[in-house]
């Protein structure tokens, strides 16, 4: 029992972090790489020399990455933190 209420809470704050807004992130970088790490995890290829350098391309497959209605919303509240605040990390 303890250790399920413990997996629980830690399950529970994982979504939580998961659910916080685009302007808690720390920096302009945190946000790019934020975004750039759902596409990764969809199998996006970077062509970028920051992205091939930060995201191993060897597992790869798509440049035109499926993502889920969720990451899609994630990846506009970014991109739309990343405007209001100027980024240009890449």
């Amino acid at each position: 029992m303890k250790s399920s209420l413990m997996l629980f809470a830690a399950g529970l704050t994982t979504g939580l972090i998961a659910l916080a807004p685009a302007a808690s992130a720390a920096s302009c970088w945190d946000l790019w790489y934020e975004r750039n790490a759902i596409f990764d995890d969809n199998g996006y290829c970077f062509s970028s020399s920051l992205g091939k350098r930060t995201f191993d391309n060897a597992d790869c497959w798509t440049r035109d990455p499926a993502l889920s209605q969720w990451e899609q919303r994630r990846v506009a509240q970014i991109k739309a933190e990343e405007r209001r605040r100027g980024c240009k990390v890449n």
